[in-house]
């Protein structure tokens, strides 16, 4: 299988799609420049209110609402942690050591919050669960700093491996091995991409997580209460750190510095695949390149389609995701009970793939089309258990209702992605009245006209596709004409509306119009 990553950096975010075999299968967006509250941060927070209804506290954190605490999320070893937190910012002439400090009793999974926090109390969290509509961000007492073969936890003197390595001698090998380079008053969770690794990149990886944890503490140590302690990696390399496999070919970057980041990343973790990351200098915006563009727009809308005609229905709600499935007009068998196996079967490929696409989490409903029989009904239930079983956020896949209905639960760390596929017409603005198509590529000229006269020739001028086939219509058409007489040259962007117009220089910095040159619609 052909897997790539395609980053697109722009001023305002870092757009991430992952494709495999060319077909694309996560979309991930990080905005730049603001607090995003990403999971694996850390922050000294301060306690805002115990809620002993909930077992939970509220935690400012910096966000404009109160991070959520669970009980439950506080880790067996808080105390412990409490400890070492108060005897570091009390006195900031020195580091103590955590091998020396002397463990707390463990807290018990049915003790109460209010018996360990009080308002004003200050702790140190980490966000798990980023802010999510109109919820702040949740958090864990339990700090932790994640690798790519390891997990370093602190305060917790135990060694974990992950039950995906199934090998009992893998297991104890792996286990032996950590015990023997940890340093002490470290728990570490072996991941499963750790499996068959030379020691020397497994201590080298541990070396780099523990000197990340004192990097935090000497931070934390010089902070007040209300800050943020320790930033996680930005979300391409976290992105990169979970999913990179020796199967990756390509990853094409349209920046620089994202690009020289990347590739010193891949040069600690695996040196002999830093070759694959690639930066793209192509004219031609780069989601439209890699066909990402097109994917995402029949992709991410209500309705979405799959295989033989059928299609899915996908609304989101307060409390839930609902998908239901239809077979369209298409009839593929005369039998109606073995049309709707078949229809439900290749449904739930693109269900699978949607969940994926666009990090659905919470509880999903999916109505299926109604079967009578119970063998189609378990075999459709098989199907999608082994979909789901390649799906690396935690799920629960339950059989069909009586009512045909399938319910799945799947983690949800951040908000799903979305993306507005209808397009609102630049010219009217939506009013449903418009100048005349004929007057458009005047309107463009006077555009062309007004930015050389303020930036110069040598513009990169982005049309829609379809405007774009029009301009290029001819062997002496509009687009050699106004190369040749402004220096402007036209590119198609997939991403405009069909009479939108962008202007970019020769470093691809995208320049404004002045005002009164988007006035386009008449009043009536």
């Amino acid at each position: 299988m052909k897997s790539e990553l395609i980053v697109d950096v722009t001023p305002q975010e870092v757009a991430i799609a992952l494709t495999e075999d060319n077909r694309l299968m996560e979309v991930n967006r990080e905005q730049r420049g603001k607090d995003t509250f990403a999971v694996g941060n850390i922050y000294y927070g301060r306690v805002k209110k115990v809620m002993p209804a909930l077992n939970a506290a509220f935690v400012d954190v910096g966000h404009e609402k109160e991070a959520f605490l669970h009980y439950l999320d506080l880790g067996s070893g808080f105390l412990t942690t409490q400890k070492y937190v108060t005897k570091l910012v009390s006195d900031r002439r020195r580091i103590p050591e955590i091998n020396k400090i002397e463990r707390q009793p463990e807290c018990t999974k049915e003790g109460q919050i209010a018996d360990y926090l009080k308002v004003g109390d200050t702790l140190l969290v980490q966000v798990t669960k980023e802010p999510i509509n109109s919820k702040g961000p949740r958090l864990s007492a339990e700090i932790s700093i994640t690798g790519r073969n390891f997990v370093l936890i602190p305060f917790i003197d135990k060694v974990m491996v992950s039950n995906k390595i199934g090998r009992e001698s893998e297991r104890g090998r792996l286990k032996q091995l950590v015990h023997s380079i940890k340093p002490h008053g470290f728990g570490v969770i072996v991941r499963t991409v750790a499996e068959d690794k030379r020691v020397a990149e497994l201590d080298n990886e541990l070396r780099v997580l523990v000197k990340r944890w004192e990097e935090c503490v000497r931070t934390l140590q010089h902070k007040e209460p209300v800050s943020l302690i320790s930033q996680e990696l930005g979300r391409t390399i976290g992105i990169i750190r979970d999913i990179f496999s020796p199967n990756f070919e390509n990853i094409h970057v349209n920046d620089k510095s994202v690009y020289e980041e990347i590739k010193q990343y891949l040069d600690l973790i695996a040196p002999e695949a830093s070759k694959v990351v690639k930066l793209y200098s192509g004219e031609q915006p780069i989601f439209d390149k890699f066909d990402i563009t097109r994917q995402m727009k029949t992709g991410l809308g209500r309705t979405v389609g799959f295989k033989k005609g059928g299609y899915l229905i996908m609304d989101r709600t307060e409390a839930l995701f609902s998908i239901d499935v239809n077979s369209g007009s298409k009839k593929l068998f005369e039998d109606q009970e073995q049309n709707a196996f078949h229809f439900n079967m290749l449904a739930a490929d693109e269900i699978v793939h949607q969940l994926r696409l666009r990090d659905i989490g919470g509880i999903i409903v999916v109505d299926f089309i109604d079967m009578d029989d119970k063998g189609n009904q378990q075999a459709l239930y098989d199907h999608m258990r082994e979909l789901m079983s390649h799906d690396r956020a935690k799920h629960n896949v339950l059989p069909l209702s009586k009512f045909g209905l399938m319910q799945i639960t799947r983690q949800r760390v951040r908000p799903a992605v979305e993306m507005d596929v209808m397009e609102t017409c630049p010219t009217c603005m939506g009013k449903g009245k418009i100048q005349s198509s004929i007057f458009f590529t005047d309107q463009i000229v006077e555009r062309i006209i007004t930015m050389v006269a303020q930036y110069g020739r040598g513009l990169r001028l982005h049309l829609h596709p379809f405007v774009y086939a029009y301009i290029t219509k001819g062997v002496w058409n509009l687009k050699r004409r106004w190369a040749l007489r402004y220096g402007v040259r036209v590119i198609e962007n997939q991403s405009l509306g069909m009479l939108e117009t962008r202007f970019f220089n020769k470093k691809a910095e995208e320049l404004k119009l002045p005002d009164n040159d988007h006035k386009e619609c008449e009043k009536q």
